[in-house]
């Protein structure tokens, strides 16, 4: 753990600790008046419920150039950066794609898009729709593995943060209320209903916290579409292609129009945003994550778009490439946010529950 970066953050912590001017805003604010010194644990807590929309600091009368100089999000945000680098597994490439996001992102998407395009010269003899380029048992010898090693490697990351943090054993409740946090996403409006301040300074938006829904449920959408296509498969012999009508197709196509729409807000946000608020170094690693992830939403439409074109054998190598960097970085790049705001959700529910 970075010795400065939690001093500076519990200097900042204690400080506004002792005003409590920001109590009502998002859920950190309630979570440090539970106590007066911070372990370690504490502070990394802290930073993984802030989610960055620095009400906080238009609102501080102690930012620069008072002599306290407080940031408080930059402060949070470094420890949290900090935090999914340092507990990654294996560590080194966390920091590398953080770093470097874009370039990094955008070699391992066109590198595997170049892979599926050869593979395609030894397409099977037979199969309809994408199963015509790629045989079912080739894709999932080749997407199952891509899948379920990157979970196991956030699942060891996150077994770490909770030790780190605090967390004590789950009860159904703080599962059910963290969540509810996490679908609704009230802590993106500063927790008091007004919005969030992180694109137009001191002015009030309710706009990111939109956007952030779009992506989410876009992405559980194309989750779920994805997962009801396994189902039919193997429960009930029903093979791809599917119809527009389908389960699939309904699920999948919203998703993806939500998970483009949302990144590409995003993204146009990230630009306008005062990058001293946040973790500086990582700038990269953030348009990464977002580029990634809108690209595999907005390269799944196009693909189904170009149906029965001969555009479809480019499209589809081009749609995996992107799905396959997208999952087998997912561990190092941003997308590890959710699983940690997640948990810090859950264990800050156990910490409510532990104070009443």
């Amino acid at each position: 753990m970075s010795t400065d970066l939690i001093a500076e953050a519990r200097r900042q912590t204690e400080i506004c600790n002792a005003c409590r001017y920001c109590e009502g805003f998002c859920s950190v604010f309630p979570a440090l008046t539970r106590q007066k010194a911070f372990a370690d644990g504490d502070i990394s807590h802290l930073a993984n419920l802030c989610h960055n929309c620095r009400g906080c600091y238009y609102s501080c009368q102690y930012t620069e150039p008072h002599e306290f100089a407080l940031n408080f999000p930059a402060a949070l945000a470094e420890v949290r950066q900090d935090s999914w680098e340092r507990l990654a597994w294996p560590q080194p490439l966390a920091r590398r794609f953080h770093d470097s996001g874009v370039a990094l992102g955008v070699v391992a998407a066109a590198t595997f898009a170049l892979v599926f395009a050869l593979l395609q010269m030894m397409k099977p003899t037979s199969g309809e729709g994408f199963y015509a380029y790629f045989s079912h048992n080739a894709m999932v010898a080749l997407f199952a593995p891509a899948f379920l090693l990157p979970l196991a490697a956030v699942a060891i990351s996150l077994r770490r943060y909770w030790a780190e943090t605090g967390g004590t054993r789950l009860r159904w409740r703080n599962v059910v209320g963290g969540f509810r946090a996490a679908a609704n996403m009230k802590n993106l409006n500063g927790g008091q209903g007004q919005g969030c301040n992180f694109e137009d300074e001191d002015r009030y938006t309710d706009t990111r916290r939109w956007l952030h829904q779009a992506v989410m449920y876009g992405f559980l959408l194309c989750f779920a579409s994805t997962s009801s296509g396994t189902i039919l498969h193997y429960l009930f012999d029903m093979q791809a292609p599917y119809s527009f009508f389908s389960l699939p197709k309904l699920l999948g196509v919203p998703g993806g129009i939500l998970l483009t729409i949302g990144t590409v807000g995003l993204a146009w946000f990230k630009t306008k945003a005062d990058p001293k608020l946040g973790a500086q170094r990582v700038w990269g690693g953030e348009m990464g994550f977002i580029v990634l992830l809108g690209a595999t939403g907005f390269t799944g439409l196009a693909l189904y778009a170009a149906t029965g074109t001969a555009l479809v054998p480019v499209m589809l190598a081009v749609h995996l490439g992107f799905v396959l960097a997208f999952f087998l970085l997912l561990p190092y790049s941003k997308m590890v946010h959710g699983f940690y705001r997640l948990s810090a959700l859950m264990i800050e529910d156990q910490k409510q529950g532990i104070s009443k």
